[in-house]
């Protein structure tokens, strides 16, 4: 019998995958999708969508959500003159919205495929050669043959050396979102962006909460004014216990909850908790990829090297997502996804890695584009500098959420925008305003000629771009 042939096989079916497999088949490209991860599906089906629908940002966002809503009707009603006693969180129920909302959005990918005529092979994907100008790709014994290949396989959280991580009580993103209970005291390894997610979640519903980071500096790669300001409302308002340049010596789980030892600076230091979340970033998953065999180029990290249209060495193999160098974020997935697709397709794809943006869901959120102060000023960069507060916008003070600010950084020969970083309330919708005029080439000054609804958010960022100049009207 025939193998099966495709033009386009992609192996992994998470956001880079996904789409790349749609746009693929949009294209007029016969197009098969390889995925072999349930996600602990009652039913033992594979699940579409990867670590970020199933255990990783649309889960996370459910929960922070939930979280944020059960602490402003215990904290945040009295302002607007709202009683409410005797509230309470139901942590099964939320985690139960939580299922039911990855439910109907991995099973939308599935008629999502089947609108596109996009063909799902579940199972493992594994190179095993190539003839005739076609690749033969093994999916659990059966050969199925492509002219091209996407490999979007994604990333697996980091696991450090010693410490055990079984789900239940050391866990990692994914034990960290299906918790059964609220527990009384929660020990965190990572500032990053999942433990401080997490953190605040569970901080959020009663937990006492202890974050231990390696690195000296908190929140490193944003703005300083931005890692500050967040600081500042993690530690003194929120209450999150954060402490930076810990080394950890031993963990250890029993009975009884975790024990962490650690030192910080000359100090030896103990740490009981209930339930540990180990958040230290994540890996490029290309084992068992079968990469050795057909010569596909790897870096000792297990990235996958690529040019910039995400090309691997191999004629005709592409990869896209977390398995290629550049922040892994689901978003920056989607977009290699389409650029490829489009690539194959004989168009001209694209995608630029200097105009991603990044976002960090705590409350307030926190998002970015471009360069921060401080690598202008290590880059010797001559800029200006705009920066408004959410308290002076009326919208904020309606909605009760006046944290942070807006900071515009333009260079200060052309007033081209060269970064925006903001903290406050929906930042993550905020900075895609900045984001189209960064890839447009915008200056501050096309940002302030662009009339802002009345009375929005949107209005401290034209008030950012107005303050570049010195000239902000309600600041």
């Amino acid at each position: 019998m025939a193998n099966k042939q495709f033009d386009v096989v992609v192996i992994g079916a998470g956001p880079g995958g996904y789409i790349a497999a749609i746009r693929c088949a949009q294209l007029g490209l016969s197009t098969a999708c390889i995925e072999s991860e349930s996600y602990a599906d009652p039913k033992g089906e594979v699940r579409l969508g990867g670590t970020c629908l199933n255990v990783g940002c649309i889960p996370s966002k459910a929960l922070l959500r939930s979280s944020e809503l059960y602490e402003e009707a215990q904290h945040g009603f009295q302002m607007h003159g709202i009683s409410a006693q005797g509230v309470k969180i139901d942590v099964a129920t939320m985690i139960k919205r939580k299922d039911n909302i990855v439910t109907q959005l991995t099973g939308g990918i599935k008629g999502l495929f089947k609108k596109n005529k996009v063909t799902l092979l579940p199972g493992h994907g594994k190179f095993v050669g190539r003839e005739d100008d076609r690749w033969r790709v093994d999916v659990n014994g059966e050969i199925v043959e492509a002219t091209h290949v996407i490999v979007a396989t994604g990333s697996k959280a980091r696991h450090l050396p010693g410490i055990p991580v079984d789900n239940k009580i050391i866990c990692d993103n994914a034990g960290a979102l299906a918790f059964d209970a609220t527990p009384k005291r929660l020990g965190v390894i990572g500032a990053g962006v999942i433990g401080l997610e997490l953190g605040s979640v569970w901080k959020r519903l009663g937990s006492e909460v202890t974050i231990l980071e390696a690195m000296p500096d908190f929140l490193a790669a944003a703005d300083q004014a931005v890692a500050k300001e967040a600081w500042k409302t993690f530690t003194q308002k929120q209450g999150l216990n954060i402490q930076l340049g810990v080394k950890i010596t031993k963990v250890e789980a029993g009975k009884k909850g975790v024990t962490i030892d650690y030192e910080l600076g000359d100090e030896s230091r103990n740490l009981q908790c209930d339930r540990l979340i180990v958040s230290v970033g994540r890996v490029p998953n290309t084992q068992g990829l079968g990469a050795e065999d057909v010569g596909l180029e790897l870096r000792p990290s297990g990235y996958i090297n690529v040019d910039h249209n995400c090309r691997t060495n191999l004629p005709n193999v592409w990869a896209v997502g977390d398995v290629v160098p550049g922040p892994m974020l689901a978003h920056k997935g989607m977009e290699e996804g389409v650029m490829v697709a489009e690539c194959i397709a004989g168009q001209k794809g694209h995608v630029n890695l200097d105009t991603v943006p990044w976002v960090i869901y705590t409350h307030p959120e926190i998002a970015w584009v471009g360069k921060t102060e401080q690598q202008l000023k290590n880059e010797g960069v001559e800029y200006r500098a705009g920066q408004i507060p959410f308290a002076a916008n009326g919208r904020a003070l309606g909605q009760g959420d006046t944290t942070g600010f807006v900071k515009m950084l333009a260079c200060a020969r052309t007033d081209r925008i060269l970064g925006v970083h903001i903290i406050g309330a929906n930042a993550s919708e905020l900075i895609a305003e900045a984001v189209a005029a960064m890839e447009f080439n915008a200056s501050s000054e096309d940002i302030a000629r662009i009339c802002h609804a009345h009375p929005t958010l949107s209005e401290v960022v034209h008030e950012a771009a107005l303050a570049v100049d010195k000239r902000p009207l309600h600041f």
